[in-house]
């Protein structure tokens, strides 16, 4: 039935894949999706310091009632990203310490969640990944709807079991599964690329002639007037 249902993910990105993607910052990757993909602001990394990658196992469920997730918990497999949309909803923490630490023992990447959490001191002074939208103390309700392993939006960003989840200090994106290979080689290139600028910064021989072409090119003169 719709709205209160839990689905077999029938496929999600290799181990190889999410290996890949570790070192590619999330800017880099988003570049090369012609900056189309994007989980919205709002979702800030609440941990101390350090990526997420790996396969998504969505969640979605009512806002401010976390039944669902504590069955994605137990469904997750190690390496596994629970990411939940919760219609962004602040009203009600849909996880905390617990879940954090629960998530962690099973060797679950982590959570993104489209809603609130709370027990942010503990979140934040470890480095288990938690991306979520803001915190409240106010606990959550545990008796549904929800589903798992249906495709989600949070903030036009469309997510389907198995695809790919990337985040870091600068935010958070889904590379669809189809996808990954292309993305991930457009990403190392550009990864590449900037290095060579920072070394050319660094030697002081840093071409920015683009600038002044650009500005010709669409009628500004690139001289100064007056």
């Amino acid at each position: 039935m719709v709205g209160l249902q839990i689905l077999k993910r029938q496929r999600q990105v290799d181990t190889h894949v999410v290996e890949n993607f570790r070192s590619l910052p999330v800017a880099n990757i988003n570049d090369c999706m012609f900056r189309m993909a994007a989980g919205g602001a709002r979702l800030r990394p609440m941990h101390s310091s350090g990526g997420l990658v790996g396969p998504a196992l969505t969640v979605k469920t009512r806002p401010g009632d976390n039944l669902m997730i504590h069955k994605a918990l137990d469904l997750a497999l190690p390496g596994d990203v629970i990411v939940v949309d919760g219609g962004g909803d602040l009203t009600n923490a849909l996880i905390g310490e617990l879940m954090v630490t629960y998530a962690q023992k099973r060797g679950i990447a982590g959570f993104v969640i489209n809603g609130a959490i709370r027990d942010l001191d503990m979140i934040r002074s470890g480095i288990f990944p938690v991306f979520a939208a803001g915190v409240t103390h106010r606990g959550p309700y545990k008796d549904g709807p929800g589903e798992i392993n249906v495709p989600i939006a949070i903030d036009g960003m469309v997510i389907n079991p198995g695809d790919l989840i990337v985040g870091d200090a600068d935010g958070l994106l889904c590379v669809p599964y189809e996808e990954v290979e292309t993305v991930y080689a457009a990403a190392k290139n550009k990864s590449a690329a900037e290095v060579k600028t920072l070394a050319d910064i660094a030697g002081g021989v840093l071409d920015t002639s683009w600038v002044d072409a650009t500005l010709k090119r669409i009628g500004c003169n690139p001289q100064p007037r007056g």
